[in-house]
């Protein structure tokens, strides 16, 4: 098992992980499967093509109109309510076949 620890800058990001996940898998030929799980109740996991940068911000546009940070019937004291209904709706771990040291 090995661990990433990823940094955001913004309050609604998608940071590409490929090649640091690649970076980790075994070199020798062969297949297998990667499990990538976030721990964290605000973040989560989701597989994208990542050739069009238009397709991460409709993502996150249509995630925040489905929960948006402003909203003010949260009950939530920490004011990130928007943030768990949106890993929620993303999921928190993904799972990747590989072969030869890539997905």
């Amino acid at each position: 098992m090995t661990e990433l620890i990823l940094e955001t800058t913004r309050r609604d990001e998608m940071i590409d992980i490929t090649s640091r996940i690649n970076a980790k898998l075994p070199r020798r030929s062969g297949s297998g499967i990667c499990l990538v799980f976030c721990p964290h109740t605000t973040a989560g996991i989701t597989i994208n093509e990542n050739c069009d940068p238009d397709v991460r911000h409709d993502l996150l546009a249509k995630l925040d109109k489905l929960a948006p940070h402003t909203e003010s019937f949260y009950r939530h004291s920490e004011g990130n309510s928007a943030a768990h209904l949106k890993a929620t709706l993303v999921g928190f771990s993904q799972t990747i076949p590989y072969r030869d040291g890539a997905l």
